[in-house]
């Protein structure tokens, strides 16, 4: 059994439900501790956090990942339970193997190769961890930034192990994320009886106009980097249960993908004015999930691509799609930021697997992005 995979089912058979690390954080640090690396938890609430830095110099290269899975459901509609890790058909089953246990193995295994060849390495190499990413992130990736601000460390590349690669490994990687901007909208109206309509005023019927104009709207074109920005309602809720109960309120929650073309506060400003212009009365309040960024820097995106074309013989179509990720809050200190992981088709559903070659591979792809980055 490889490095990689046994790490990989020790990781799978810790039943880490976000934002629980169940142990996981240890076994890297069990990896990669004996090798010079410096153990730091910055724990904030019920999440944990890792930070593991070998050296003090710069130019710091980081590995940024997640300990979390999202739960595996009806744990019978699986071929295999959900935390016993199997290895099937050339496929290692289990929840987390694809979203992002694997790839948190490999770049353990491709950290310790490379310092146990290259000692005296340029530089400082960091391993980031949290539990907080499939949950709202709060406590994760955010306030370790802060820390790490506050004492002016400063990270100069990040590779995030995220799923990005699309039908094989490599084929996909992933230079930026659209921001993701979440509404949750009140429309009030009052309450009556539907057999008298006219002494009672419906929301649901006041908001339709105000709804097919929000989906309508061109919100911008978007740019070479990224699609258009795009609105959708995640959900909407009114009524009693009653049939007969024309409802006093509506609630609306709603999400934007935006590109660098817009920003949060002039969507809330053009979705204020919407509502008002239907005269509507109503509260809402705003979540910023992340600011979109973009890696548009030759030098990590040419080691990434270097790196793929001397171990898998291709190059990786760079896109911007997807949802976030915690990439989203190392990008604006200033780091150039870049997803890489395993095929991302089966991640978050039933029956979760990464192909047991693809772990070598990337292990090798890692290892060999830090000698082109760090060997000078």
């Amino acid at each position: 059994m490889s490095e990689t995979l046994e790490l990989a089912k020790a990781l799978i058979a810790r039943a880490s439900v976000t934002p629980a690390d169940a142990g996981c954080m240890d076994l890297i640090v069990e990896c990669l501790e004996p090798l010079g690396f410096r153990a730091e938890f910055l724990d904030f609430g019920d999440t944990r956090n890792l930070w593991l830095r070998r050296g003090t110099a710069r130019p710091l290269f980081v590995f940024l990942g997640h300990t979390d899975v999202v739960p595996p459901g009806d744990p019978a509609a699986w071929t295999f339970p959900p935390f016993e890790p199997h290895v099937h058909d050339g496929d290692l089953y289990g929840r987390g193997a694809a979203d992002m246990k694997g790839a948190v193995a490999a770049f353990a295994v491709a950290c310790r190769r490379f310092v146990e060849r290259h000692p005296d390495h340029t530089g400082s190499i960091a391993v980031l961890l949290t539990s907080d990413e499939e949950g709202i992130a709060t406590d994760g990736v955010v306030k370790v930034v802060e820390v790490l601000q506050a004492r002016d460390e400063v990270i100069d590349w990040c590779l995030v192990g995220e799923p990005s690669s699309e039908r094989v490994l490599g084929d996909v990687v992933k230079v930026g994320r659209r921001g993701s901007l979440n509404g949750f909208l009140r429309v009030f109206g009052v309450q009556g009886h539907v057999a008298y309509p006219h002494k009672a005023r419906n929301p649901i019927h006041q908001f339709a106009p105000a709804l097919n104009h929000l989906v309508n709207e061109v919100w911008d074109e978007g740019n070479e980097h990224f699609p258009p920005t795009t609105f959708q309602v995640s959900n909407l809720s009114a009524g009693t249960g009653a049939e007969n109960v024309i409802p006093g309120q509506l609630d609306v929650r709603f999400n934007f993908r935006f590109s660098t073309e817009v920003t949060a506060a002039e969507l809330q400003r053009r979705v204020a004015a919407i509502l008002d212009h239907y005269g509507l009365d109503y509260e809402i309040d705003w979540r910023l999930s992340g600011e979109p960024f973009l890696t548009a820097t030759d030098e990590i995106i040419g080691a990434v691509q270097r790196a793929l074309r001397e171990v898998l013989g291709r190059e990786a179509e760079l896109s911007t799609g997807g949802g976030t990720s915690d990439g989203r809050f190392i990008a604006p200190t200033g780091a150039q930021v870049l997803e890489l992981g395993p095929v991302n088709a089966t991640i978050h559903q039933v029956n979760e697997r990464v192909a047991v070659a693809d772990l070598e591979a990337l292990t090798a792809v890692y290892e060999r992005v830090l000698e082109n980055l760090l060997l000078r």
